[in-house]
């Protein structure tokens, strides 16, 4: 699954917790305009119950159900990416400007730490990645 839907999923879900919901709501219904003109009022209402589901859960302290919310929701966006490659960059613009500013910062580094990318190429190429710090001996290059 692209590293991007997945973050955006998990994003749409934990921002559905939030005193800045309608915004990232509006953002997430606006996109499915786009897609969907016909099923953008539909996606907007399966938002709304979802929401009372995450609270709920939050409520009850209940990261399982919030964890499944928010595969249904990667999944749905990557349906949608799947049938319309040119989607993409929605839904990364999605997550940036409206899903994003919605969460709490240590939320943000959460949904971060899905989309780290490299790509290397040729002979005795190294990638580091890491959400933290990294400390790292090489040995001595001759």
């Amino acid at each position: 699954m692209d590293p991007i839907v997945v973050a955006a999923g998990t994003a749409v879900v934990s921002a559905m917790a939030t005193s800045a919901w309608e915004t990232a709501r509006d953002g997430v219904v606006a996109l499915w305009r786009r897609a969907h003109p016909d099923k953008a009022e539909q996606a907007g209402a399966e938002l709304e119950v979802v929401r009372a589901e995450v609270v709920q859960a939050r409520r009850d302290g209940d990261a399982d159900t919030e964890q499944a919310l928010a595969g249904e929701w990667q999944s749905k966006l990557q349906r949608l990416v799947r049938t319309e490659p040119a989607l993409a960059d929605e839904v990364r613009r999605l997550l940036e400007e409206y899903l994003m500013p919605a969460l709490a910062a240590d939320e943000q580094t959460r949904v971060r730490s899905i989309i780290q990318t490299a790509n290397a190429t040729g002979r005795h190429n190294t990638i580091y990645q890491a959400g933290g710090n990294i400390t790292s001996y090489l040995p001595p290059t001759s």
